[in-house]
């Protein structure tokens, strides 16, 4: 999927491509040239950073400038690799199963959803690994290394045009050993080779396509690329045997140019400087340099597309002043209205083609459910604003309802294109867009018909402009965006705000089930991601605790049964796996599989009192300290350095689509902390911030989670312990209840809740066996009634509590 999506293919080839017969010099050299002056920092999540400040575009392109300038100016010479005498045999064949596929190969024995879409294509696919490797250097040949995700647009779209191509799929067969690989599978491999398109050329985005040479050192690469020349730049088939020419007649350089990269990686890693004195400056930078960008109008911090980065929304949530909260809200409200926003169903798509949030990208990803419902559920904290509540509903029960596996886990995407029934092809939003004539036939009444196209601006004509649309699939098509209140749909129709609301529930419910059962579902990714799972446990668990319903305690705790007991973790050596479909996979988790679970045990933890979660986190995160930690700068590193096949071990230095797992882990730690009395964790989180101090110190905006780690390393930090009984049978229990929510409905991100069972032995609680000597395991209820004690790690403790009122006057002054 390409950030753009609305562009026409052959634009989008004219942005991404550098290969064509202009680029190429008489010695059949490529003169790369990286964008240096660009003002948007795309990150390999398909995400953007856009900033108005000088500083931080100078800090983001200097790093291309530096790769260019070593790529461009060294000439090293390279040993070529020695063949395998192995012989593989291509697994392409015609076949004549029942299903009447023409082609098959090796990635029918995949389980990743993304890699048994290209099963069938007469591309001689190879799934990462040896064989491919080894295929490479027999046959001497350049490695096509092809990334995407199966609810990618553009992947699609590239699929359809080239790799489907008989005779596109010949040329790649006999000039290159094709691999595909799923970045959500491995996000590793995209994680190396996305650094270097965007370090080359200045932005990227999936499918991501990299030419390597048989030692996996990258050649050139870009993203889509069209089947057809247009503008002077050749098609697809053509200019893999331009690259290919390279190859045959100068391999010398091409050898050189891949090692180059290596180096480059290797040696010009930014390093943090332990000494840098990071403060509150830092964080006022950052919420700065978000504000600056706010959108008055229409909310959002950028312009299009938009993003729902909730990384940038939760440090102004932190962080933030009055002024800036109210920015925030502007945005959710205008986020929750838009038709980002699916009205019917439930839950929010990946990012809006305008700057109104009217016209989305209809994928809908589990990783944006989980953090956009955590965002909405800050926001009610301190609002209380109803709109607030019914959105984490909404995407709650919609993940329940679509995206919850019969074991509990959570599925990962699905789709922005669904067949539409009246051309029988697949189209962007088909499932979602409806017709005004649809609408009228559907509800059967024009005062609901009307109620409904007001409310949502639903026209005859459509409601999408053509620029924003130029492959016309919305042509007389109609988003449900919300454009007036129900105050203002009522005194337009001289109806009262109640009766509005039971026409318009009842519409949305007539429309939702003729969607559910008339149209053809987009294609559902069913793969289950540990750090996935990890985002959405935590908005369940927050969820419950501020609304109080047990099913939504009920569903984090089903994942976290799943990803225990064997799917996606190895009791024996404590281990995660990364992704299970129809089994776990051969994948070890990565950092950020750690890192989210670790912060949804936190939340569970608090949600439930349960201390099997808060041992399970502790236990975590010592194993991501042994497997992850990087001894020589802090932090840690994305992989465990137990693949040999990568070329280098890297960290994750930007929040994007998903927060790093570095900012994550230092949030984590100091949690941990505060809750354990680790001193160690929080050094450690320490470390990490000043490892990434280059980027927290010049461009903040790059790791809003992080600064809000910051903001919790410099601000007190409270530790709020409750002594009560869990027994519903005790006369202890209701009032301990009624304590626990009077905390749970206070904002204080700054905070941990610990809980003391009053029932338990505490020789056994892990307060005690962590620490023999810990003051949580002595607390006892005062005057025989259920107790607050509050803490703080700078003021110490203040005196126990246990009324309603002092408890809200005590939190109160923490905030």
């Amino acid at each position: 999927m390409l950030l753009v999506r609305r562009l026409k293919p052959s634009t989008t080839a004219t942005t991404l491509s550098f290969i064509n017969s202009s680029f190429i010099n008489n010695n059949n050299h490529y003169l790369i040239k990286p964008s240096i002056t660009t003002r948007t920092f795309h990150s390999n999540n398909n995400n953007n950073i856009t900033t108005n400040s000088r500083s931080t575009t100078r800090t983001i392109s200097s790093l291309s400038t530096s790769l260019f300038n070593t790529i461009r100016k060294r000439t090293m010479s390279t040993t070529t690799t020695t063949n395998s005498d192995d012989q593989v045999s291509s697994t392409t064949t015609t076949t004549t199963t029942a299903d009447h596929h023409e082609y098959t190969n090796r990635l029918i024995n995949e389980k990743s959803p993304y890699l048994l879409q290209h099963a069938h294509n007469p591309v001689d696919w190879y799934p990462w690994g040896t064989e491919a490797f080894e295929e490479a250097k027999k046959q001497d040949k350049l490695i096509f290394l092809s990334v995407g995700y199966s609810t990618c647009h553009w992947c699609h779209v590239m699929e359809r045009e080239s790799f489907e191509n008989p005779d596109i799929a010949r040329i790649m067969n006999e000039l290159f050993v094709n691999i595909k690989v799923d970045r959500e599978e491995r996000p590793d491999i995209d994680k190396l080779y996305m650094t270097y398109i965007t370090e080359v050329f200045g932005h990227g985005g999936w499918p991501m396509s990299v030419w390597l040479t048989p030692d996996l050192a990258p050649l050139t690469g870009g993203t889509y690329f069209s089947s057809k020349a247009s503008h002077g730049r050749p098609g697809f088939g053509v200019r893999c045997q331009q690259i290919a020419n390279i190859w045959k007649k100068d391999k010398e350089m091409a050898i050189s140019r891949g090692a180059s990269f290596i180096d480059y990686l290797k040696e010009s890693k930014p390093k943090g400087d332990n000494n840098v004195a990071l403060s509150n400056a830092t964080i006022t930078k950052c919420t700065g340099m978000i504000t600056k960008q706010f959108d008055s109008v229409y909310g959002g911090f950028s312009d299009a597309p938009k993003f729902p980065r909730c990384s940038v929304y939760n440090e102004l949530n932190v962080c933030g002043s009055s002024e800036d909260l109210e920015q925030l809200d502007f945005t959710l409200l205008k986020m929750a209205c838009g038709g980002i926003h699916d009205h019917l169903g439930g839950g929010f798509h990946r990012y809006s083609v305008t700057e109104d949030w009217r016209v989305p990208h209809f994928e809908k990803m589990l990783y944006d459910q989980g953090q956009i419902a955590n965002v909405y559920i800050d926001a009610y904290l301190r609002t209380k604003n109803p709109l607030f509540r019914q959105v984490v509903y909404d995407i709650l029960h919609y993940v329940q309802r679509d995206l919850t596996d019969s074991q509990g886990g959570f599925y990962s995407a699905e789709d922005a294109d669904s067949l539409n029934k009246e051309t029988n092809e697949k189209q962007e939003g088909a499932f979602y867009v409806w017709t005004l004539q649809e609408i009228e036939k559907l509800l059967g009444s024009a005062l609901d018909t009307e109620v409904v196209a007001y409310m949502f601006d639903v026209k005859p004509s459509g409601n999408v402009d053509p620029s924003s649309d130029p492959h016309g699939e919305l042509t007389g098509k109609n988003i449900l965006h919300k454009v007036h209140t129900t105050e203002e749909t009522a005194s337009k129709f001289n109806h009262t705000p109640e009766k509005i609301e039971e026409i318009v529930e009842r519409s949305k419910k007539i429309l939702y089930e003729y969607r559910t059962n008339n149209r053809v579902r987009p294609h559902l990714d069913d793969k289950i991601i540990t750090a996935w799972n990890g985002l959405m446990i935590s908005a369940f668990a927050r969820a419950y605790q501020v609304f109080g319903e047990k099913e939504f305690l009920v569903s984090a705790q089903r994942a976290v049964e799943f990803i225990q007991s064997g799917n996606l973790y190895q009791e024996s050596n404590q281990i995660l796996i990364r992704n299970y479909r129809h089994g776990p996979s051969n994948v070890e988790g990565f950092s950020d599989d750690y890192a989210f679970l670790i912060q949804a045990l936190l939340d569970l933890y608090e949600a439930s009192f349960d201390e099997s979660h808060l041992r399970w986190a502790l236990q975590l995160q010592k194993k991501q300290i042994e497997l992850f930690w990087d001894e020589k700068e802090g932090g840690f590193f994305t992989t465990n350095g137990r693949d040999p096949t990568l070329l280098s071990r890297q960290k994750e230095e930007h929040d994007g689509a998903e927060p790093s797992a570095q900012s994550v882990s230092s949030c984590n730690l100091l949690r941990l902390s505060n809750m354990l009395h680790l001193d160690e964790f929080e050094e450690r989180a320490q470390k990490t911030m000043e490892g990434s101090s280059i980027y927290l110190e010049k461009a903040p905006l790059v790791m809003p989670q992080m600064v809000c780690a910051l903001k919790y390393l410099i601000d007190p930090f409270y530790q709020i312990t409750v002594v009560g009984s869990l027994d519903p049978s005790s006369k202890h229990y209701s009032t301990t209840q009624e304590l626990v929510n009077v905390i749970h409905q206070k904002p204080i991100p700054n905070k941990v809740l610990l809980f003391v069972d009053i029932d338990a032995d505490m020789d056994k609680s892990i307060f005690k066996q962590v620490d023999p000597d810990s003051s949580v395991a002595k607390y006892t209820l005062s005057n025989d009634q259920p107790t607050v004690y509050v803490c703080s790690n700078e003021e110490g403790c203040y005196a126990p509590i246990n009324t309603i009122d002092s408890i809200n006057n005590q939190l109160d002054k923490l905030k």
